[in-house]
Order: structure tokens, then C-alpha cells, then sequence
């Protein structure tokens, strides 16, 4: 081999270790970049004939397991979905309170029936008579502010999905963009880790707003599919996803009932969005929440039809009604009844109706015994109304004999299509008590789901880091090894170099 053979293949060898030393220094710069997968580059000798001509470095790729990435996604998804419930079920914990302390329903409840057992004992006393109308409109609040906990936090998802639909736009467009430069650098034969590990950190962000999955092209390209398979467009110009923005009120519900769908090119696919941020707002919003407010109206509406049957219209709206009930949907004319539930004014007003009573009753083999209401200036001591309050209003029979209506548990909710998960209760504390525990179940299995999920979440990076992620160790020893071959290869440059001047000085 001649000396500029040995030249040749010493430069070449050089700009070899150059573009490798470039790697390692990308690595170690993006060591703790989320979603950075380590680039490695192959190393081709060139031999023309027997001939050595050194080695070429080819293009950087990247050392990465897809299917351990896709499952970190996926775990993703399911971990903030899980983050997202629990934070808007906290909030309607605070409220709900907790059973025996006082401030839930169920102790609520009991604090009317003291007060009227402590009336039985003097109906005359007017503080008495108070005390018990009071105690009413404190259950009253309470149920008023639970079913506004349960409005707030369904606005709160409807105004985030608004604002994740914009996310996800905005992460669709990112990957369609980069895939673009993706299939030209590939078809062009240049590298695309760079880009690559780009697009996978949009990916991973748009995993979780929601749950999808991603199937990767021959050119390049990458397929974004949602979790049950409905391809997201990548390559629109603005938001190829739509939706819009609303006030929700206790009638509102989807489909149909005045809440926006999310679409794709005209063609409705919120009920294929699972997963993430995205779907369980929508859980939250068409489903967990509603099927929370449908279980609350149902108990206001039987506390107030319990306590007008046995002749105390103590419970209505503000108009002094109370709902008729027996409509299709069963709850149709009640649908939020517990956001408007309050004592009866005129009741407020004179304290006295809740010893003597509001009306009278008919009788009915299947409800409520007959009740004659205590006249003005009848006897102070008038007993007959509290009785019925204690032993049938609140209490499994609406007379003796013959069992309370039972409250509703299918068919719930403005459409008629929720259900609540516990069965018909005798008593109003026993229907209290199991809604609540009904609820507080549901914010304390998604609170538990989410620590197992966040366990396997963080064994799935950890595993995904290590076959994938850059390790200091090896890259420290790829450098010194690049620096060794650095040294080698200078010295016999420079060695060509003097053989060259020794040449040149012979010639002259």
C-alpha cells in the first residue's frame, strides 16, 4: 500500500471517528430528554478487491423496543386518565362528606329526625318548632351544595375537553409534520433518529390525552389510531378534531341532550375516545356525574313526596311545589330537583305547620293514612303530624302494613339511561347511606386503581429506559475508545506526513 493509500484511510478513519464522536456527545447532551432513545451507527469496511480502504460510518439509528415503548403509551394513558377522575371525584368527596361526621347526608337527615323527636316532646314550643324547620333547610343546603359540586366538576370536564381537542390537534399536527421530514430523509438515505425521537415525544404527549395506538410504515410514515381503531388524521392543516364549547345544566346530556359531540371530518367519535385526559372527562361528563346528580335527585325527590304524603309539604322548589313524579323517563319531571330542593316558604314563614301540618290526606290503601291538618287555635299539643313524620315519612312504611315507594334505580338521569349500582331502600337513611357510600366507592376504587397503575407505570419506563435509554457508562467507553482510535490515527498521518518531507528533501 502506497503512502497515500495510508493517508486516504487514516483521513477516512478520522472523519469516522468524528461523526461518532458527534453521536456519543448527542447522546450524553440528551441523556435525560423524555423519550430520547440512544443512537448508534454501524461501521462498513471498504476493500476494493483485497484491497483495504478503510471504513464508513453508516447512518445513526435508534436502539429502541417498540412494543415496550407502546405499552409505556398505553400505561400513560391509563395512569392520567386515572389522575384526572380522581382529581374531579376529590372535589365531590369534599363535599359529600363523611358518614357520622356530621356534614354528610345521612347525619343531615338525622339532625331533622332529632329535631322532631325533641318536638314530639313539646309541640307547643315554638324554638322547637324552629329548630326543626331549620334542620330541614340545613339538609336542604346540604343537598343543594352537593348537587352544585357535581355541576361544577362536570363543567369543569365539558371545558376541558374543549381545551384537550386543541392539544390534540396541536400533537397530531406535530407528528404529521415530522413524519413528513421522516419519509424524505429516509427515501433520501439520510438519518432520521433525530426525528424519530422527535415524533415520539409527541406521540407520548398525545398519548395522554388520550389512548391510542401507532403502527409504524415501511417509508416511515406512523398510523395514529384511537384505542378502538379509528384512524386521527395527521397531515390537516388546522384541527382535524372539533368540538365546542357549553354550559351544562342538570337536563344537559350526550347524545342529543345539548352536549357537543367530538368529530373528525363531520362523523362523531366520542364514544371511541378512551383513555387519557380526553376520555375520562367524558366519562366524567356523560356518565360518572350525571349518574351522581340522577342518584341525588332521586333521593330529594323521595324526601320531599315521603314528607307531603303524610301531610307536611316540607320539601319543594322555590315555588312550594313538589315534583309530580311518574313521568317517562322516570326521572323526566324531576331532573334536577336537588339543585332547587329547599323548605317549603310557607313553612319558613310559620314554623307552626310543622307541628300542625300543610294539608290534608285522602287516605290510600297503597300509601298514606288518612291526616286531617290541626286547625288554627286547635290544640297546642297536636302530635298526630310529628308521628306520622317519625314513623312513616322517615321511617320503610308509608302506613302501617304497606311498604314506602320505592326510590327509582334504573332508568335514571334526563334520557333514562343510568343506573345506580345499589338496589330500591326502605328508609330515607337507608337510601341516603347508600348513595353515599355508593359515590365515596367510586372516588376511592379510582384512587386505589391509580396507585396500582402508577406502580406498573413506573416499571415500564424503568424497563423501556433500560433497553432503550442512554446509558453514561457505555458512552463514557465509546468516547475513550473514539479517543484511542483518534490518537492511532493522527500519529500515522503524521508519520505519512514525515515520510512525505523525507521524499521531497531526497528529490531536491
Amino acid at each position: 500500500m502506497g503512502l497515500d493509500g495510508a493517508l486516504s484511510i487514516a483521513s477516512g478513519s478520522l472523519a469516522n471517528i468524528n461523526a461518532r464522536l458527534n453521536l456519543v456527545s448527542n447522546n450524553v447532551a440528551n441523556a435525560a430528554t423524555p423519550d430520547y432513545s440512544v443512537e448508534t451507527s454501524t461501521q462498513e469496511s471498504l476493500v476494493a478487491g483485497t484491497q483495504g480502504l478503510g471504513a464508513r460510518t453508516g447512518a445513526a439509528t435508534r436502539a429502541i423496543d417498540l412494543a415496550l415503548q407502546q405499552s409505556v403509551f398505553q400505561q400513560g394513558a391509563t395512569v392520567t386518565g386515572l389522575t384526572t377522575t380522581t382529581g374531579g371525584l376529590s372535589a365531590v368527596d369534599a363535599v359529600l362528606g363523611t358518614p357520622g361526621q356530621g356534614n354528610d347526608l345521612g347525619s343531615l337527615l338525622g339532625n331533622v329526625r332529632d329535631a322532631f323527636s325533641a318536638l314530639l316532646g313539646d309541640p307547643s314550643s315554638g324554638s322547637r318548632q324552629a329548630t326543626a324547620v331549620s334542620a330541614a333547610g340545613t339538609l336542604a343546603g346540604g343537598i343543594n351544595a352537593l348537587s352544585e359540586a357535581y355541576t361544577q366538576q362536570r363543567q369543569t370536564a365539558q371545558n376541558d375537553i374543549v381545551g384537550m381537542v386543541t392539544t390534540m390537534n396541536t400533537r397530531l399536527s406535530q407528528i404529521g409534520v415530522l413524519s413528513n421530514h421522516i419519509v424524505a430523509a429516509r427515501s433520501g438515505g439520510q438519518s432520521t433518529a433525530d426525528l424519530e425521537n422527535q415524533r415520539d415525544a409527541s406521540v407520548h404527549a398525545l398519548s395522554n390525552v388520550l389512548g391510542i395506538k401507532t403502527l409504524n410504515q415501511p417509508n416511515g410514515d406512523l398510523i395514529v389510531t384511537t384505542g378502538s381503531g379509528t384512524q386521527l388524521p395527521t397531515r390537516a392543516a388546522t384541527g382535524p378534531v372539533v368540538t365546542s364549547a357549553a354550559t351544562l345544566g342538570a337536563g344537559a346530556y350526550y347524545p342529543g341532550g345539548g352536549l357537543p359531540p367530538i368529530t373528525v371530518n363531520g362523523i362523531d367519535i366520542t364514544t371511541r375516545i378512551q383513555g387519557g385526559q380526553l376520555g375520562a372527562d367524558i366519562a366524567l361528563r356523560d356518565t360518572t356525574l350525571p349518574t351522581f346528580q340522577a342518584e341525588l335527585d332521586e333521593f330529594s325527590f323521595s324526601l320531599a313526596a315521603r314528607f307531603d304524603a303524610q301531610g307536611l309539604t316540607l320539601f319543594t322548589d322555590p315555588n312550594g311545589d313538589v315534583p309530580a313524579g311518574g313521568g317517562a323517563p322516570v326521572q323526566s319531571s324531576y331532573t334536577g330537583f336537588a339543585a332547587a330542593i329547599q323548605v317549603n316558604p310557607a313553612v319558613a314563614t310559620n314554623v307552626t305547620l310543622a307541628r300542625d301540618g300543610t294539608r290534608d290526606v285522602g287516605g290510600s290503601a297503597t300509601g298514606a293514612a288518612n291526616f286531617t291538618v290541626n286547625p288554627p287555635g286547635g290544640p297546642a299539643g297536636f302530635t298526630a303530624l310529628i308521628g306520622r313524620v317519625l314513623t312513616f315519612a322517615l321511617g320503610a312504611q308509608a302506613q302501617s302494613g304497606v311498604a314506602q315507594r320505592a326510590g327509582a334505580t334504573l332508568g335514571l338521569g334526563p334520557a333514562g339511561n343510568l343506573s345506580a349500582p345499589y338496589g330500591p331502600s326502605g328508609t330515607l337513611a337507608d337510601h341516603a347511606a347508600a348513595m353515599v357510600s355508593a359515590q365515596a366507592a367510586v372516588s376511592a376504587t379510582a384512587a386505589r386503581q391509580l396507585s396500582i397503575e402508577q406502580a406498573v407505570q413506573t416499571t415500564l419506563t424503568n424497563n423501556l429506559t433500560a433497553s432503550s435509554g442512554v446509558n453514561m457508562d457505555t458512552e463514557m467507553s465509546h468516547m475513550i475508545q473514539l479517543q484511542n482510535a483518534y490518537g492511532a490515527n493522527a500519529r500515522i498521518i503524521a508519520a505519512v506526513q514525515a515520510l512525505f518531507a523525507e521524499l521531497l528533501q531526497a528529490v531536491r
